[in-house]
């Protein structure tokens, strides 16, 4: 039989006085239970209970877009030690030579600065690490199978920059793969609206076609800022999972060629962990590295249209840590 509303709204109002009545019993016996547990065992309520509570509300601090972390101090301290040498001078002028840092000694707080940051220019191999993200992409989503091959051709891709293993791997992929993850809007690692940046249009061997990049009509191109986001956006475990990002940065540390800023790195830091990709051809020398390690915690890339772009490469990793030195972190 249907209650009319009055005793149907008094019924409900019931029930509910009722369900606070036995909640708040509950709550008050299970208070009364831990007190008489805590003075049984020698331990007050609030020593025993105030470390969970503090656990609860620990809170990890928010990502740093790295573009938003442009360092006013750093940015002169580099433009100075570059800018001493004149021919780094003329080369920085006339667009042949980038350079980007990211200082990172204070965990969660990057300090950015550069020249020619958003200047795309041709890489070389450099953008094989495109090719390794967008492997990884393709190993979580299961459009490639992790095989004993796939592993092996990665590693040999990046650590010694063969060319075949890039090559079976981009095969494996496709152009629209690897292009897709760049542009992804979840790294915009080529971005037109910031000049480009990483791209892979053609095999590292015979074959295939170009499909060069919309803006430069370049092969393998890449900007020093946007190889430095690769490598921040991999520390701070944002490439497809955090597990994904940790297995990238297996792949990456201690490379096998020792040129270029390794050759530097090898006899002033050798204790550092050193996570490295370059490039060459012809006139074009690129590289990149993240240095973890005593006194040492920083991103640099580079990108030089000359000759002698790899004695640069080994003069510049001194010349940035005179920078980092001369612009130390504020506390």
């Amino acid at each position: 039989m249907l209650l009319s509303r009055p005793y149907a709204v008094m019924r409900v109002t019931l029930v509910e006085t009722i369900r606070h009545q036995t909640f708040f019993m509950s709550k008050t016996i299970l208070f009364i239970s831990v007190f008489f547990a805590c003075m049984l065992f020698g331990n007050s309520p609030v020593t025993t209970i105030s470390p969970m509570i503090e656990e609860e509300i620990v809170e990890t601090p928010p990502f740093q877009p790295l573009r938003s972390m442009a360092d006013a101090d750093l940015q002169t301290a580099l433009e100075t030690v570059l800018n001493r040498n004149p021919q780094w001078r003329t080369l920085i002028r006339s667009k042949k030579m980038a350079v980007s840092l990211v200082d990172m000694t204070q965990e969660n707080a990057p300090r950015l600065a550069g020249v020619n940051g958003d200047y795309m220019m041709y890489a070389a191999s450099l953008p094989k690490i495109a090719v390794l993200l967008a492997s990884m992409d393709a190993l979580e989503k299961g459009e490639l199978i992790e095989t004993p091959e796939i592993t092996s051709d990665m590693r040999l891709m990046i650590a010694r920059s063969n060319n075949a293993a890039t090559t079976r791997m981009i095969d494996r992929l496709g152009f629209a793969k690897i292009q897709a993850v760049m542009t992804d809007p979840a790294y915009k690692l080529y971005d037109p609206e910031q000049g480009g940046g990483l791209w892979v249009g053609k095999r590292y061997g015979s074959g295939g076609g170009r499909h060069p990049d919309p803006m430069k009509g370049i092969s393998h191109a890449a900007t020093t800022t946007q190889i430095c986001r690769f490598y921040y956006l991999m520390a701070q475990k944002k490439f497809v999972t955090p597990e994904r990002s940790e297995q990238m940065m297996s792949i990456m540390v201690d490379p096998e060629l020792h040129h270029k800023f390794v050759n530097t790195l090898d006899r002033i830091a050798p204790e550092a962990k050193v996570y490295r990709k370059s490039g060459s051809w012809q006139t074009y020398h690129s590289d990149s590295v993240m240095v973890m390690g005593p006194n040492r915690q920083y991103i640099l890339s580079a990108l030089i249209d000359d000759a002698g772009g790899e004695m640069i490469c080994r003069e510049l990793v001194t010349a940035i840590e005179q920078a980092l030195a001369s612009a130390p972190v504020q506390s």
